[in-house]
């Protein structure tokens, strides 16, 4: 069988441009050097951001603690809370620290139970948790002012 000249050269052109990459790739090579991406092990710093938002954009993880905060009722629910809580906190600090303090007292309000005392220079909150058993105890400095 019996190829014209054009295929033949067709198929010898590439042959050939294959030998000569072949027999100069030593010359080409140099050593592999690993430069890492991520920030964390020494990477560009400002590859941190974008590395974050494709880990944020593929990860299927979903906490099983968090509430819907698309829901409106939930988050009616956590502003009225917040919003009666800061009102009690706002009430007890003037009981504690108000215009007319008193030396000592217990405040309850549900399983919490909140009893304080003044010193010279120091009011002690203890604050207890009936539901769970945990105290906390907090000392505040009272501010005295200089002449």
């Amino acid at each position: 069988m019996s190829f014209p000249n054009s295929a033949r050269l067709s198929w010898a052109r590439p042959m050939m441009i294959a030998a000569l990459a072949w027999s100069s790739h030593g010359a080409l090579a140099s050593d592999i050097t690993y430069t890492p991406i991520n920030p964390a092990f020494g990477g560009n710093p400002f590859n941190g951001a974008h590395l974050l938002a494709v880990a944020n954009a593929q990860t299927t993880y979903k906490d099983p603690n968090a509430t819907n905060t698309s829901d409106p009722s939930a988050q009616f629910l956590r502003t009225l809370q917040s919003r009666l809580l800061s009102t009690l906190a706002g009430q007890i600090t003037d009981v504690i620290f108000g215009e007319n303090a008193q030396e000592s007292g217990l405040i309850k309000f549900g399983d919490q139970e909140i009893s304080y005392s003044r010193g010279l220079d120091s009011v002690t909150l203890t604050i207890s948790n009936a539901a769970d058993g945990s105290v906390t105890e907090i000392i505040v400095p009272l501010l005295t002012g200089g002449q």
